[in-house]
């Protein structure tokens, strides 16, 4: 019974990474989407949004029966209950992925993204899928240090978000209003996309430690921090 119940805590685990590997490799492509015009791949994304909110689904329902059948105590319920908030997390940034891909939709066959700003969007959908493939890597082989890094990490995300917004409120802006809101939304859809790898990274700090990645980081050096 006890093998059955790790395997079970396991399958969680490998759900989750699947979960984590399928919202990065859709980000990434919802980025190819929106940059391209391509409205085969949005279409791929948005369908495809459907297997993560499954696998959502799926971990849901085999961690509450856990929580019923096991009544778990200690690290193996804080990995039930904090597996819930990472799926969570996941499925969150899958919808966030989708509404990428759905503005490249909607603005098919124009290019939501004036030439001007193809680099700084395309540096930004690359470093959302590197921080959700390191996220993946945290589940995987529960590196708190690694884990820590990433809030670091995501500061790159933020000085992009920030190039972004200084791009729409420049005087010299001359694609007009409509394509300023897309600009705007594309920019959060990313920023709260890295967010949610970090959240994931730190969710993998408590589940190893059992403390909070924030009152951990507090008790590092500062060279450390940095």
């Amino acid at each position: 019974m006890r093998d059955a119940y790790h395997e079970e805590l396991d399958s969680i685990g490998d759900g989750l990474v699947e979960m984590a590997r399928l919202v990065g490799s859709a980000i990434g492509r919802a980025t190819t989407a929106i940059l391209d015009a391509d409205l085969n791949l949005a279409e791929n994304v948005i369908e495809g949004d459907k297997k993560v909110d499954e696998l959502h689904h799926d971990l849901e329902a085999k961690a509450i029966a856990l929580l019923a059948r096991q009544q778990p105590v200690a690290t193996d319920l804080r990995i039930v209950v904090t597996s819930l908030r990472m799926s969570a997390d996941l499925e969150r940034s899958g919808d966030l992925a989708q509404h990428v891909a759905k503005l490249a939709r909607l603005r098919f066959p124009e290019r939501a993204v004036p030439r001007d700003l193809h680099a700084t969007i395309l540096e930004m959908g690359q470093l959302a899928q590197r921080l959700m493939a390191k996220a993946a890597e945290c589940i995987i082989t529960k590196d708190v240090d690694l884990a820590l890094q990433l809030e670091a990490d995501d500061d790159a995300m933020d000085l992009l978000h920030r190039t972004l917004f200084q791009h729409l409120i420049d005087d010299r802006w001359k694609h007009g209003i409509e394509t300023a809101v897309d600009v705007t939304l594309l920019g959060r859809y990313y920023e709260r996309f890295a967010d949610h790898a970090v959240a994931v990274a730190k969710r993998v700090v408590f589940l190893v430690t059992g403390e909070h990645a924030d009152e951990i980081q507090q008790d590092l050096p500062p060279e450390i921090q940095a």
